[in-house]
């Protein structure tokens, strides 16, 4: 399918894991991306994966000046901006006590302070090139409580808010901001998680099997969400929170 032709759009954290696969599909459904990573060598290497007609700019989502500049670039080169995904995130594993001052404000400046920053400057893009759509990267943790995700899941139920906020104020402009909520996705960031507990691999067992359907969400298959709600097939699609998550929040 072919969705996206010519629809310009940015996604952040696309140097890996979802935010890579969110990029392969929108190239591959015929959209113009803008690669944005803290880790500009990875963002590359996705660019390459796509070939010619992308951008890759380094960028640090929590820097107001680096996500201003990110939505410069996209729309002085294009013209105008129709997508924005804010993707890029992190994440401790610890219960409250347990999580530092310093974790804490880092968890929230990556994932909330960073999808807002990319809601401050993507939308007003969006709205003077004719409408579009802005889609947050939340979490089945702002849905459910999830054991050792204190931080975490402080950060993605502000998004999952702020998804809902934005959408409300901004659908009169033609832009729509709407939010998914993956469960376990099998990425690198399930490695960096598990790394801090005792059995690193019974950790990771215990990921897997949370999710009803017995294995992790696949990249792609957030992916596939995410081309839906930049498309125009969603475009009564407003202010939601798309779970994939493997059954996890039905029970």
């Amino acid at each position: 399918m072919r969705r996206l032709e010519g629809k310009r759009t940015i996604v952040t954290g696309a140097g890996s894991g979802i935010g890579r696969a969110i990029a392969l599909r929108f190239a591959a459904e015929g959209a113009r991306v803008a690669l944005a990573d803290v880790d500009e060598g990875a963002a590359r290497k996705v660019a390459a994966e796509i070939g010619e007609g992308c951008l890759v700019q380094r960028t640090d989502v929590t820097v107001a000046e680096e996500v201003e500049g990110l939505v410069r670039l996209a729309t002085e080169r294009w013209g105008g901006l129709e997508v924005m995904v804010n993707n890029a995130g992190v994440g401790v594993a610890a219960t409250a006590p347990q999580t530092s001052e310093e974790d804490f404000e880092r968890v929230l400046a990556v994932n909330l302070r960073g999808t807002f920053l990319g809601m401050k400057y993507a939308i007003p893009a969006i709205r003077d090139s004719g409408g579009g759509a802005v889609i947050n990267m939340s979490s089945i943790a702002a849905l459910v409580g999830l054991k050792d995700r204190a931080a975490y899941s402080a950060a993605k139920g502000g998004i999952l808010a702020l998804t809902r906020a934005g959408a409300i104020d901004h659908i009169h402009e033609g832009v729509r901001v709407n939010c998914i909520a993956p469960g376990t996705v099998e990425t690198p960031w399930i490695s960096r998680i598990t790394a801090g507990y005792a059995d690193p691999e019974e950790a990771r067992r215990r990921m897997r099997e949370r999710q009803p359907h017995g294995r992790f969400v696949r990249p792609e298959e957030v992916a596939a969400m995410a081309a839906y709600l930049a498309s125009d097939e969603a475009a009564s699609v407003v202010g939601a929170c798309m779970v994939v998550d493997g059954g996890v929040t039905a029970g």
